[in-house]
C-alpha cells in the first residue's frame, strides 16, 4: 500500500477540491480537516471523503467562493453563516469567536447555520483545547435515523464531542455519532465490497443488512436505542431550532452528488474553567479521576489512540489504498 507523507495529502486533496470549485483558503482548510482524520486512523471522515465533496462542488450542492460570517451576536453568543460553503472555514470562525467571547464572558456559544458536513467533530475542538478551555460540538446531517418508534429517516447521525484540556498529557477528547456507527464506516465498506455487521444498519424497507449498499438506501440504527434516538432529536434541536439550520429530512443525502444545498447546522460550546472553580481545581479534578481510571490496566483514555496515530503519521506518512490514492491524483488533475 502506498505510505505518503502528510504535507502531500493535503497538497492533493486541496489541490482536488480546488480544481472541483473551492476558492484556494478553502480547499486549504477542508484539506488539513480531512487529512488529519486520517492520520488519526478516522478513514470514514478522511480521504475517502474528497471525492464527495468534490462532486458537491461540481454539481452546485456547494458554493466554492462562500465567505463565512457572524450574521447575529450579543455577548456570550453568536451565529456564522457558512454561506452554503464546505463546513470547515466556517467552523473554524465559530469557533474562534466562542474562545474570544468565553475568555471575556466566561463560556460562549457559537451556531453555524447554511453550512455542510463537518468532518470529525473533534477536529473543531482542538484550538479549544489549546486556549486551556473546555469544549463541546454538535452537528447534524441528512436524515438517516428514524424517531423513535418510527419507519422513517428523520434524524441524523449527529456526532458530538468534547475536549477537556490537560495541563501535561494530550486532552481528554470523546467523539462519537448517534447512530449506532458512523455512515462514513458504510461509505468506506461499500467502497472496498465489503460487509456491514448486523446491527448498524436497516434497508430501505425497514430491515436488517450486512449490505452497506443498502444500508446507506436505508436508515441507520441509532446508539443504544431509545436514548440515542432522544440525543439525536436534542442535537437536531440544538444546531437547528436555535440556528435556523435545515433539519436532517429537510437536506439531501451526502452519498449523492446531485441533491440540494444542505444548509445544515453545527453548534459549539466553550467553558473557560476560570470562570467557575478555577483552572486549578479543574486540573486537579481532571487528573485525580484520570488516575483513578487508569488503575484498571485495560482502560484507554479516550483520544489518546487518535493522538498516537496522529504524531506515527507525521512522522512516517501515511499509508494509502491505491485505488482512493489513484482517485484523489485524477481529481488533483
Amino acid at each position: 500500500m502506498p505510505r505518503l507523507s502528510v504535507e502531500r495529502l493535503n497538497e492533493l486533496a486541496a489541490a482536488a477540491l480546488q480544481r472541483a470549485g473551492a476558492a484556494p483558503a478553502m480547499a486549504r482548510t477542508t484539506a488539513a480537516a480531512l487529512v488529519a482524520a486520517e492520520a488519526q486512523g478516522l478513514g470514514s471522515h478522511g480521504l475517502a471523503r474528497v471525492a464527495q465533496y468534490a462532486g458537491h462542488l461540481r454539481h452546485g450542492r456547494v458554493n466554492g467562493s462562500a465567505q463565512p460570517t457572524v450574521v447575529r451576536a450579543k455577548a456570550a453568543a453568536c451565529l456564522v453563516d457558512a454561506d452554503d460553503g464546505l463546513a470547515f472555514p466556517a467552523c473554524a470562525l465559530a469557533v474562534a469567536e466562542a474562545i474570544a467571547r468565553a475568555r471575556a464572558a466566561g463560556a460562549a456559544f457559537a451556531g453555524v447555520t447554511r453550512s455542510h458536513h463537518f468532518g470529525a467533530a473533534a477536529w473543531h475542538l482542538e484550538p479549544v483545547a489549546a486556549a486551556g478551555m473546555v469544549g463541546l460540538a454538535f452537528g447534524n446531517s441528512p436524515a438517516a435515523m428514524p424517531a423513535w418508534g418510527g419507519k422513517r429517516a428523520i434524524f441524523g447521525t449527529n456526532p458530538i464531542a468534547a475536549v477537556f484540556p490537560r495541563r501535561d498529557a494530550p486532552p481528554l477528547t470523546i467523539d462519537l455519532s448517534l447512530s449506532e456507527v458512523a455512515r462514513g464506516k458504510l461509505m468506506v465498506a461499500a467502497r472496498d465490497g465489503k460487509a456491514i455487521p448486523p446491527g448498524w444498519a436497516l434497508d430501505r424497507d425497514g430491515n436488517p443488512t450486512t449490505d452497506p449498499k443498502a444500508g446507506l438506501d436505508g436508515m441507520m440504527l441509532p446508539a443504544g436505542g431509545v436514548k440515542g434516538a432522544m440525543l439525536a432529536l436534542m442535537v437536531e434541536l440544538i444546531c437547528c431550532a436555535l440556528t435556523g439550520a435545515s433539519f436532517g429530512f429537510e437536506a439531501d443525502s451526502f452519498f449523492t452528488d446531485k441533491g440540494n444545498r444542505p444548509r445544515i447546522g453545527q453548534a459549539f460550546v466553550v467553558i473557560d474553567p476560570d470562570a467557575v472553580g478555577g483552572s486549578d481545581v479543574f486540573h486537579e479534578r481532571i487528573e485525580t479521576l484520570v488516575a483513578t481510571m487508569l488503575l484498571d490496566p485495560g482502560v484507554r483514555l479516550p483520544g489518546q489512540r487518535r493522538v498516537e496515530l496522529a504524531r506515527r503519521a507525521a512522522a512516517d506518512g501515511i499509508e494509502v489504498p491505491a485505488q482512493l490514492l489513484a482517485q484523489l491524483e485524477a481529481l488533483a488533475g
